[in-house]
């Protein structure tokens, strides 16, 4: 561990754990840690899982999904953003050629 990484407590399910974090990112691993423990939280809440371990891997699953689901929701804008470019552009072409026959 350099010697600018400093371990940081968090708070999850009650118990606390102390994550080595790099100056200037803790906010960031505070607010990841709360969220972590408002989903462990939801999900001990249903009542249908028990026991700390499977609460997390079904909370790591579930932000997973999540995550992977909105990478492909982004990466199916942005080939709508390119496809909407290029009409566009092809649009533009046609009405420049128009205009410079019109000139002729």
């Amino acid at each position: 561990m350099s010697k600018s990484v400093r371990p940081i407590a968090v708070q999850i399910l009650d118990k606390e754990y102390r994550v080595a974090c790099e100056p200037g990112e803790e906010a960031q691993l505070i607010t990841a840690a709360k969220f972590l423990d408002d989903r462990m939280r939801d999900i001990r809440g249903t009542g249908k899982v028990i026991g700390t371990d499977r609460i997390a891997v079904m909370a790591a699953l579930n932000i997973a999904n999540e995550l992977l689901a909105q990478k492909e929701r982004a990466s199916d804008d942005a080939a709508s953003v390119g496809t909407r470019v290029r009409d566009l552009r092809d649009r533009i072409e046609v009405a420049l050629n128009e205009s410079n026959q019109l000139e002729l």
